[in-house]
């Protein structure tokens, strides 16, 4: 590949620049926002990170990181990509900054440094070089032939298409052709000949599937990437072909998403339009529980599980690609510094996670959900009367986790200055936001909803000092009035690996929202909740007596969760008479669990949780 400024300094000696965002773009990002010329910036940057990563890539082996053979394949694939970009180098440019692409060759360089992703051999791996160079020599109508890895009798040309060949083995090799704007993929077993018009669909040719949102100067061109090995993150995947009906949902849901981003987060359309490139579909998920992620090597591609609607959506969309937008920021500068590599990094609490989360993961939640907040803070006003309530919701909860984040980490000293700046300046933002006005029913539960995730993550991952329990313990067991001020010591973090479901609660309120009546009702049945149990069905239907009686018989019959402790303090809310337990079991529910467990494993009896939390809570 021809180098640019960046790369041609191991050859020169010289000091080159470095990419830098205009103070425009930096104010614009902070903010949590960005239009397309801000994407520009980024995609400028992100291009000569790809274009070092493959010079790595070639000096690792060229070092001694490959077979000869696999080199000298290499070799010939870099020699035909270079020609082509000559020749080409739109289309080139193309497919280097295809998604797949930056994942393909950061993943790459990892395997070479011994840290491999996939179960492919090294030299299926490093010859996707190949498939790279094909595509584009394909694509500018040269005359060349050149040897591609075969994957479990696939043929993938990235940004054209898939091949299907029969193959004896799991791994293979195949040549590809092309000759007078004619291309030809010859196997071990077989040929095909790729249609004269590789949009069309064969029996043995499965083209890229295009799609456009809206229309003129406010369209979008992405990619439904069905096919591209390197199209999913963190792993590469087999191609997962949509049938007839789900590609038609898809494109259908997708321009119905990009119309409500038009209206209601023009903003984020507007950066979207310059930088967003492919949407990988995954299977659906349960109801409101979709899945999504992107990856910073991967700028531009998203992957989403199948979304319940349009506005869920648009949401992802936003969420991911807000993940893209400070991805391309961190390469450029970070926003924290490194953890000591001599000790365990610090965990946090994250709002939207079931797990502990770094400072620096922590920060891209933040900055995702700043965005979905925004895009729900508009679309409860635009939405069918019918799904306001939803939106109202999804705008109340995501404020409170947001705001309650960035308060976490406002003064961290791990924060670089940019980061600081970026912490402050979304503060300041979502500050403006927590005076909106949000009907009583649905800022009520979004507020038990974020105070139980809260509650439930700290059930589960904190434990109070072992020293502080056994105090407690003696102190129940001589009846003294209150508990030990040792108990209130900070907890120790053990992370619970096994944990699932803390979601429950807001997962419970949009059915309830969306679907009164719905099968949600009826725990254990078809359409029931994942992880939600009877008592937590109660408490979503406001039967705060029966999910006290079912909450408490769990904690008294042997192994019962952790989440069911936070589920009682909720149950105890509504009752004057229970005031301290309930703000006991919200606030430090592990206090409740760890010195339940101590009693009943020195006496082998059943304590009653509501008596015990409310002696805590004195």
């Amino acid at each position: 590949m021809a180098a640019d400024a960046t790369t041609t300094g191991e050859q020169t000696g010289e000091r080159l620049p470095f990419h830098r965002l205009s103070a425009a773009g930096v104010r614009a990002l902070a903010r949590g926002e960005g239009d397309g010329a801000v994407i520009t910036e980024l995609l400028r940057a992100e291009r000569s990170r790809r274009l070092l990563l493959l010079r790595a890539l070639r000096n690792g082996l060229d070092r001694g990181g490959a077979r000869p053979q696999d080199l000298a394949w290499f070799t010939e694939a870099w020699d035909l990509l270079e020609h082509a970009q000559r020749q080409a180098p739109e289309v080139c440019e193309d497919v280097l900054m295809s998604p797949n692409t930056g994942m393909w060759v950061s993943l790459a360089v990892r395997r070479i440094r011994g840290r491999p992703y996939e179960d492919a051999p090294h030299w299926v791996v490093l010859g996707h070089l190949a498939a790279l160079a094909a595509a584009v020599a394909a694509r500018a109508g040269l005359d060349f032939s050149i040897t591609v890895p075969v994957r479990r009798g696939l043929v993938p040309l990235p940004t054209l298409g898939c091949a299907v060949l029969d193959a004896p083995e799991p791994w293979g090799t195949a040549r590809v052709t092309g000759r007078e704007g004619r291309l030809w993929v010859t196997g071990a077993v077989g040929e095909v000949e790729v249609p004269a018009d590789r949009e069309r669909h064969a029996q043995d040719w499965i083209p890229v599937r295009r799609t456009t949102l809206g229309a003129g100067a406010r369209a979008v061109s992405l990619v439904l990437e069905e096919l591209d090995p390197y199209r999913t993150f963190p792993h590469p995947s087999e191609p997962s072909l949509l049938s007839p009906a789900e590609a038609a949902y898809w494109e259908s849901l997708l321009a119905d998403a990009w119309q409500l981003l038009l209206r209601d987060d023009p903003g984020s359309a507007e950066a979207m339009r310059s930088g967003l490139m492919s949407v990988a579909p995954t299977p659906r998920r349960e109801r409101f529980r979709p899945h999504s992620s992107t990856a910073g090597d991967a700028f531009g591609g998203v992957t989403a599980s199948r979304p319940d609607d349009a506005a869920q959506l648009a949401a992802t969309l936003v969420h991911e690609f807000q993940h893209t937008k400070l991805g391309g920021l961190m390469h450029l500068e970070p926003l924290s510094e490194t953890a000591d590599p001599e000790g365990p990094d610090t965990l946090l609490y994250a709002p939207w996670r079931d797990d502990p989360r770094p400072l620096g993961g922590l920060l891209q939640g933040i900055y995702a959900f700043f965005g979905v907040t925004r895009f729900w803070r508009a679309h409860r006003h635009t939405a069918d009367p019918a799904y306001a309530p939803l939106a109202h919701f999804e705008f109340a909860l995501w404020r409170a986790q947001v705001w309650a984040a960035l308060t976490a980490v406002r003064g961290h000293e791990r924060l670089t200055p940019l980061g600081r700046y970026v912490v402050e300046c979304l503060s300041e933002r979502c500050a403006q936001w927590l005076a909106d006005e949000v009907p009583a029913t649905e800022l009520r539960l979004a507020q038990e909803a974020a105070d139980d995730h809260r509650a439930r993550w700290r059930a589960h991952h904190l434990r109070p000092p072992a020293e502080a329990v056994e105090a407690t313990v003696r102190a129940w067991h001589r009846g003294d009035a209150r508990p030990p001020s040792a108990l209130t010591a900070p907890p120790v973090l053990i992370p619970d690996t096994a944990v699932r479901f803390m979601d429950g609660t807001a997962v419970l309120a949009r059915h309830r929202l969306g679907d009164p009546d719905g099968a949600w009702r009826n725990p254990g049945g078809a359409g029931a909740v994942a992880g939600a149990d009877a008592a937590e069905v109660l408490l979503a239907r406001d039967d705060h007596a029966g999910a006290r009686a079912a909450f408490t018989a769990r904690l008294t019959g042997g192994e019962a969760p952790a989440s069911a402790w936070p589920g009682l303090g909720r149950a105890l809310a509504h009752d004057p008479a229970h005031r301290a337990a309930a703000r006991l079991l919200l606030q430090y529910p592990e206090r409740a669990r760890a010195v339940h467990d101590a009693v009943v494993a020195t006496t082998g009896g059943r304590v009653d949780p509501v008596r015990l939390a409310s002696w805590l809570g004195s």
